[in-house]
């Protein structure tokens, strides 16, 4: 069985939860619970889990708040928040599991069954520190490449090149990551930030355009060199957006 902890200052919240793990998830067993940050640190060191389920906003604090009094995390960590766009990306972009309120079946079920293929600890602890970097401004991803994650910070990517169902990312400093997910994926995510998808194989950073040259969709050149074409049907938007960034 997998111990696990839940912490919420609500108590309806935690008795949700922990009637929906019973019912979908019989691997996991509930040794204690919480109100807050201070109690959440006692049962904590009392109870040695193997997984915490942490809502954001408490009363006396953030779940934040309570990791960072705890000098190394040696368990898995769920955080449980009410829908908040920005807590969500920082959520993905850091690759830290959440479900959101209210809670739906599925979605406890993908984030319990992750537990299984746990990354080791050292991971995790890298994962926390990126998603407390990002609680405020989104500075650092973590992505996923072919020997583990790879944690970056958001403006040193030049840009992204699609290669099938991989994508790689090129550094400002040189240096290149291959990661296992679609580029529509990322696109998804840094589109918000200073990048566009100019092509279908290419997201581009605006912080790193060193020439625009127009023509049938045009064509930039990149602070690495690398010209990429823009299709005509992006051209529009893209020019549009150039200009705000500008």
């Amino acid at each position: 069985m997998i111990k696990a902890i839940i912490i919420d200052d609500e108590q309806k919240a935690r008795e949700t939860l922990s009637d929906s793990l019973s019912l979908y998830c019989k691997n996991i067993d509930v040794i204690a619970e919480a109100d807050g940050v201070k109690t959440g640190l006692v049962v904590i060191k009392e109870n040695n889990p193997d997984v915490v389920f942490l809502d954001i906003m408490m009363t006396d604090g953030s779940g934040f708040d309570l990791l960072e009094l705890i000098p190394t995390i040696n368990f898995e960590i769920i955080f449980v928040t009410a829908y908040d766009k920005f807590a969500v990306k920082a959520f993905e972009f850091s690759a830290v599991d959440y479900i959101l309120k209210p809670i739906k079946p599925q979605q406890l079920i993908r984030a319990v069954g992750k537990l299984k293929k746990s990354e080791g600890f050292e991971t995790i602890n890298k994962k926390l520190e990126v998603l407390i970097s990002n609680k405020n401004n989104l500075e650092k991803i973590a992505l996923p490449s072919l020997d583990g994650l790879c944690f970056i910070r958001i403006e040193d990517i030049i840009r992204c090149e699609s290669d099938g169902n991989y994508t790689t990312f090129y550094m400002n400093s040189g240096e290149k990551v291959i990661v296992t997910k679609l580029i529509k994926e990322y696109e998804e995510m840094l589109s918000p930030l200073t990048f566009y998808r100019i092509h279908k194989s290419h997201i581009i950073n605006f912080k790193y355009i060193k020439k625009y040259t127009r023509g049938d969709g045009g064509s930039v050149i990149m602070n690495d060199g690398t010209k990429i074409e823009v299709s005509r049907r992006r051209k529009e938007g893209f020019v549009s957006a150039l200009q705000i960034y500008k």
